[in-house]
């Protein structure tokens, strides 16, 4: 007789053998920074929302990183812009603060 594993702990990023399940889930939506770029407005009011949120650094330039990323491969050069000026923005006011 076979033993059937248990499916591994919420948060560990593992899918159980044999499932068609994500790899990663979300485990908690609502952190979830959501990201617009389609039009310019929606790339520079994500670029605001991300300026303002409380959240590490890092973690708002990856934001911006994925944004800027998604946006050139979407051929969006006007948005790419955008998230690249905000990551600069952050990255100054971040070290101004260090000094």
């Amino acid at each position: 007789m076979e033993a059937i594993a248990k499916d591994p702990k919420t948060g560990t990023g593992k899918k159980p053998k044999g499932s068609g399940r994500r790899l990663y889930t979300d485990e908690n939506p609502k952190d979830t920074v959501s990201i617009k770029f389609a039009t310019v407005a929606d790339a520079q009011a994500t670029a605001r929302k991300v300026k303002r949120i409380n959240k590490p650094f890092a973690r708002k330039i990856q934001i911006l990183t994925v944004l800027e990323q998604r946006a050139k491969v979407a051929g969006k050069t006007k948005q790419a812009q955008i998230a690249k000026k905000a990551k600069e923005d952050i990255r100054a006011k971040n070290k101004k603060r260090k000094t």
